[in-house]
């Protein structure tokens, strides 16, 4: 037998998030081996932490003083600028350690979230995964799969430096310019660009999934920055410019706590720009920055959409190989409870 609950990270007693920090591990062990781990300091002060864009709230089943399994979702915080867009959405996680699987414990956790979800109006659920076990319970639940994107790794030890070098020598239209920035970019000259960045990122392909549009944020950014003067790590943005117009965008970042890692982001060029083979001078700029600035660094880490084929393309080429594949999956508030109540209780 177990019980449910809600984790409430501002009153829950040492023993509880020792048993948090516990579980997590194990988690991250069985699903991702091999993967480095947040410390336990830096885990706890984020959960604890009142983020001003998006809130977290998390179920955990208990058996005693051993934990289970979770289940958390996230939303937009009531209030955010934005938010309108984003009341009706919802971001459900979470995952049962193996032996207890086929328990009916993921099925008990997500019941549980049912009043929540009523309570915030939510209609509009998604859930991610990579794993087959995760695929399975959400085609059980009728979840259907809206969008899968890939990620690929690239070891910089394999990386042929001499074709880098010759893309990024590529002479540019005249009309372009380049503007760097590292290890921060000021706020004050991104927040002008960020609609025309937005228009980049909306181009991006999402599959079937319904979701707010997606936006630059400078709350989000500056929340961001903070998060890395804790911590340790550095923003890379390099942008080719037409005069005041951005005609191309590349971004990475890394974080200190794993030197051996850069997380590229954003690559987009403008509509007008297309065909030019500026998204490899961008790529080999942006790599060639890293080489310099991240000596350390040993991967390249990033993902796509599996339709983006012009940017897995220039990946490919580069020497990205596959590391997993990303899925998420999207029912309604009604379709949820529908197939909820028709599982056996536990």
């Amino acid at each position: 037998m177990f019980d449910t609950r809600v984790f409430d990270p501002q009153s829950a007693p040492r023993a509880e998030w020792d048993a948090l920090h516990h579980f997590r591990r194990q988690r991250l062990d069985e699903d991702t081996p091999g993967e480095p781990i947040y410390p336990d300091a830096d885990f706890e002060a984020d959960v604890r932490r009142a983020w001003p864009m998006w809130e977290n709230r998390r179920l955990m089943a208990w058996r005693g003083t051993t934990i289970l399994g979770n289940a958390g979702h996230s939303f937009r915080r009531p209030g955010s600028p934005g938010y309108e867009d984003h009341a009706t959405y919802l971001n459900l996680w979470g995952g049962v350690l193996t032996p207890f699987r086929r328990h009916g414990i993921a099925t008990a956790l997500l019941r549980a979230t049912l009043p929540f979800i009523d309570a915030m109006g939510k209609t509009t659920i998604s859930l991610g995964t990579f794993l087959p076990s995760g695929h399975a319970f959400a085609t059980a639940l009728g979840f259907e799969e809206k969008h899968r994107s890939i990620e690929n790794r690239l070891d910089l030890a394999t990386l042929d430096w001499d074709m880098i070098a010759a893309w990024h020598a590529t002479p540019l239209p005249p009309s372009l310019d380049w503007e760097r920035h590292a290890p921060r970019a000021p706020l004050d000259r991104l927040e002008p660009l960020y609609p025309q960045l937005t228009e980049l990122l909306r181009a991006a392909p999402i599959g079937a999934l319904d979701t707010p549009p997606p936006r630059y944020e400078i709350s989000a950014t500056r929340t961001w920055y903070e998060e890395m003067d804790r911590h340790g790590g550095s923003h890379h943005l390099l942008l080719l410019m037409h005069g005041s117009t951005v005609a191309g965008i590349c971004e990475a970042s890394h974080d200190a706590r794993f030197p051996d890692r850069v997380f590229q982001a954003l690559t987009a060029v403008a509509p007008a720009w297309q065909g030019k083979g500026l998204a490899k001078t961008l790529k080999a700029a942006m790599l060639t920055t890293i080489r310099t600035a991240r000596p350390e660094a040993r991967w390249i880490i990033t993902s796509n959409a599996n339709s983006n084929a012009p940017m897995l393309s220039i990946n490919q080429r580069l020497g990205f190989r596959l590391h997993r594949q990303d899925s998420t999956w999207q029912t309604t508030r009604a379709a949820l409870g529908q197939a909820l109540d028709t599982r056996a209780c536990p």
